[in-house]
């Protein structure tokens, strides 16, 4: 064969291993033509890797591969960059010409080449899909961190359009599927909310690459929610701002807890202030009172066989007994403000809530918000309503609660003070003292509030909205509750009921 022949029949061979689709198949078609090339009887041809496991191999094509009467047997190593990466290995009955052996060795040099190419190749398959494996869970595991955050995220970037949208914005009433929001614009979406606010926000954040937080309120799930909106510049490198991260946080609870924070404080500023106070009204109201017990006495001494009424019908004696009780309330009611500051056990004993109601109404009976509304007293005598009290804070619930109907109720329409025993939510018999009025009554989202430090229903500079909160702590001192019921009786108005344990020998006589 001559040197054109060679460089002819090897540019043949490297044409065949270049069309075949892999490198087996290409060195299959390779091993046969080089037989077919090859003079010989009998010639057997095989590729070995470097395990020496036969990976292609030919032979004569008569029949089944059978065994060779071997006269020569010629290995060419498969090198590359100094690694064998397998054998040539040619097996015939007569010895190899001197242009065979060059043509064999040109050979293994090209499959060398592919077959270095292929385990490469197949290494970096190897290396690629391990990694994509990698990114994929990696992809997967952030996604389920976002999607488990307790706030809505969204991104976005300069076209506006969303590149990410969590789980979290996808579940409540208005709720948006990740499929429905991914690709289009943030003003498709949030299609509520008004595009050109939207587009100044995030137009902010772009430009200044400053973090952007704010609070919004909003009614769409029905109850009032509190927001913590933050606006997240993102760049992708060391450029301008590429994307921005929005995140919606419900702050209602946080909110609430630190309103009832500051409650207290103001609670605890209340108290302190009490206490400074105290020594100066206790004095004017000892002066009065002693005034008034200075009166009475010279009443006494001059009084005949029937005491002078007044203008309103009551004695001047009465008159000034009901000033003496009075002085001796207040001083009670501020000392009891000072509980704030300093609590203090309350003087208790077996008191019956008819009594209670009894003596609550004498002392209202003088104010001229009594005279505007039509007092009714509906009071439970057959069953015995003994609890076990402080009969002062008592009467001041009462007075409190009924002071509140005063307002609420148009005059001439009704104001009813009611007692009986009731059944609580434990199934144990309670004794129960209601004061219902015919005013426009409590819209149901505030029942919640009504007994908050500071909140009134009130104009402003008509009420401090302490009455019902220091009613409530009275009631939850002596063991009982104090609820804003629905009026049932009424088409209109409210009902605030207290409900105190009975004695425990009742209870177990009602039982």
């Amino acid at each position: 064969m001559t040197f054109g022949a060679s460089l002819k029949a090897i540019a043949e061979l490297a044409a065949l291993l270049a069309r075949a689709s892999d490198t087996d198949s290409g060195a299959v078609a390779v091993l046969h033509r080089l037989r077919a090339m090859l003079v010989a009887d009998q010639t057997a041809i095989e590729l070995r890797d470097a395990a020496g496991s036969r990976q292609a191999w030919t032979h004569d094509g008569v029949g089944p591969p059978r065994r060779i009467i071997r006269t020569t047997r010629t290995e060419l190593p498969l090198l590359s960059g100094g690694v064998s990466f397998g054998a040539l290995v040619i097996q015939r009955t007569a010895p190899l010409a001197e242009h065979e052996r060059g043509l064999l060795a040109t050979v293994a040099d090209v499959l060398a080449v592919a077959v270095t190419r292929d385990a490469r190749t197949r290494e970096l398959e190897s290396q690629l899909s391990a990694r994509m494996r990698e990114i994929v869970e990696q992809r997967a595991f952030i996604e389920c961190v976002v999607d488990s955050l307790p706030v809505g995220l969204y991104v976005v970037d300069r076209d506006y359009r969303i590149h990410a949208w969590n789980h979290k914005r996808e579940t409540g009433l208005q709720g948006v599927s990740r499929t429905d929001a991914i690709g289009r614009t943030i003003f498709d979406v949030l299609h509520r909310q008004p595009a050109a606010l939207l587009k100044r926000e995030f137009d902010e954040v772009f430009a200044s690459g400053r973090l952007q937080q704010f609070q919004m309120d909003s009614q769409a799930f029905g109850d009032l929610r509190s927001y913590r909106i933050s606006k997240i510049p993102m760049r992708m490198g060391d450029g301008d701002v590429t994307h921005v991260i929005t995140i919606g946080e419900d702050i209602t609870d946080w909110k609430a807890a630190i309103d009832r924070t500051a409650q207290s404080e103001k609670l605890a500023a209340l108290g302190q202030l009490a206490a400074g106070v105290m020594h100066e009204i206790n004095n004017p109201l000892a002066t009065i009172a002693a005034c008034a017990e200075s009166l009475a006495l010279q009443e006494d001494a001059t009084s005949v066989a029937a005491p002078t009424p007044s203008a309103s019908g009551t004695s001047q004696h009465e008159l000034l007994r009901i000033i003496d009780l009075e002085v001796q309330r207040c001083k009670r009611i501020v000392n009891g403000l000072l509980d704030f500051a300093r609590p203090k056990a309350a003087q208790r004993e077996p008191l019956d809530l008819n009594g209670i109601v009894r003596q609550g109404l004498f002392l209202l009976q003088h104010h001229p918000r009594y005279k505007r509304v039509k007092m009714v007293t509906e009071l439970e005598e057959t069953l015995p309503l003994l609890v076990d009290a402080d009969a002062d804070q008592l009467v001041q619930v009462l007075i409190a609660l009924t002071m509140n109907a005063f307002d609420a109720t148009p005059e001439g329409m009704r104001v009813t003070v009611r007692t009986h025993q009731v059944v609580n939510e434990d199934g144990q018999r309670v004794a129960a003292l209601e004061v219902s009025d015919e005013g426009p009554g409590i819209p149901r989202s505030l029942h919640a509030k009504v007994f908050e430090p500071f909140f009134t229903t009130k104009a402003p500079g008509q009420g401090t909205g302490l009455g019902l909160a220091i009613c409530y702590s009275i009631v939850n001192d002596h063991g009982g509750q104090l609820e804003l019921l629905g009026n049932e009786r009424l088409a209109s108005g409210a009902t605030f009921r207290m409900s105190l344990p009975l004695l425990r020998a009742l209870q177990a006589l009602s039982a």
